[in-house]
């Protein structure tokens, strides 16, 4: 097994294909981000002359046979597009064993983190330190069989956003949805809105880098049938009431960017939002919506399949990775022991970390 690193924007149109067909193979490779405008898109949104992402080629016998995008500085890697990139993993075909390490070595860096690694990476599994789960919404049947298997699960989600739903058309008349809006007005309000909520909230301002709005807008303008920004909106009385800025596949729309009009918030616009969403998706190529990482209780009660997630790193002898092992030895102590909040500072000072010197 060789490996070549290449630039995304570099790479010819038959890989390109190739790394497309392999993902075709797999639903669970579907994701937008792990295909290969993902890192097309982010190396041209980063700043000029920077050529830090790359995509990592796997050779056997002189013909490529798997893909991963990365982001290597000069001592780490990291995922292509983090702390935006919400999914990891190698894109290979059958069969194709890597060990990470050889990764490690080829993007000549002391370590690669990952935070959103697929579970079902083998080769990955014994560097993880941890999981999650993303949650995901499959519509394949169609809505309606969709929202009968919940009711017969005991969940009343959607039972609820009907309630809603009326309460909004009686108090504030018909309400309007649209799919793939080009709306730029509406696409600007939307990220005025994740600003402010960010503000509100102490958060990190991711857009203040810089580089993730200029993505943003460049995944809003691309057209393309397989991968691209897509703008979700409802509006009640011809005022926007909530908007979805979602990242598309080719059967899979993943949850991104989500805000609403706070002056609505009782009839809950965003997620009568996501219900427009899962019944447009009917008859639409898209079978899955993916709501993404976090233990919600709206991702609990709409999802009907969990993607396991790891986190951890990989290392080979050097300061990066001693530094990156001893931070998680910390980590695990203090979540190990029985001090409440205190016990989740170490992980979330590493997380914030990796989110600025993503953003970086």
């Amino acid at each position: 097994m060789e490996i070549d690193i290449l630039r995304p924007q570099l790479m010819p149109d038959h890989m390109v294909a190739h790394w497309r067909s392999l993902q075709a193979q797999d639903i669970a490779l579907d994701s937008p981000f792990l295909a290969p405008e993902w890192p097309q898109a982010v190396e041209r949104a980063q700043a000029p002359g920077d050529r830090r992402v790359r995509v990592a080629v796997l050779y056997d016998d002189g013909r490529p046979q798997g893909y991963m995008a990365v982001r290597a500085g000069s001592f780490t890697a990291m995922a292509a597009g983090a702390p935006l990139c919400d999914y990891q993993g190698l894109v290979a075909e059958p069969g194709v064993v890597l060990d990470p390490r050889l990764l490690v070595r080829a993007l000549s860096v002391g370590r690669f983190d990952f935070s959103h690694m697929l579970g079902s990476q083998a080769p990955f599994q014994p560097y993880a330190r941890g999981g999650d789960v993303s949650w995901i919404v499959d519509v394949e049947g169609g809505y309606d069989a969709y929202a009968a298997a919940k009711r017969a699960d005991g969940v009343g989600a959607l039972k609820d956003l009907d309630k809603k739903r009326r309460k909004a058309e009686r108090e504030m008349g018909p309400l309007s949805f649209t799919a793939h809006s080009h709306a730029t007005t509406d696409f600007e309000q939307l990220f005025d809105w994740k600003r402010q909520q960010y503000r509100d909230t102490g958060q990190t301002d991711i857009f203040a880098a810089g580089w993730p709005m200029k993505l943003m807008r460049d995944l809003f303008a691309r057209r393309e049938a397989d991968f691209g920004g897509v703008l979700f909106t409802l509006h009640m009385q011809g005022k926007l009431a909530a908007a979805h800025f979602h990242l598309r596949g080719t059967r899979t729309i993943h949850a991104w960017m989500i805000a609403h009009d706070c002056e609505v918030e009782r009839y809950s616009p965003g997620m009568l939002l996501f219900q427009d969403i899962l019944r447009w998706m009917e008859g639409t190529p898209y079978r899955r919506l993916d709501l993404g990482q976090g233990d919600y209780r709206f991702k609990r009660e709409l999802s009907n399949v969990q993607q396991p997630l790891t986190h951890g790193f990989v290392g080979v002898p050097s300061p990066a990775a001693l530094m990156r092992g001893c931070a998680y030895g910390v980590r695990q102590a203090a979540e190990a022991l029985p001090l409440g909040r205190v016990s989740a500072l170490p992980g979330k000072a590493m997380r914030r970390l990796d989110l600025l010197r993503g953003l970086r």
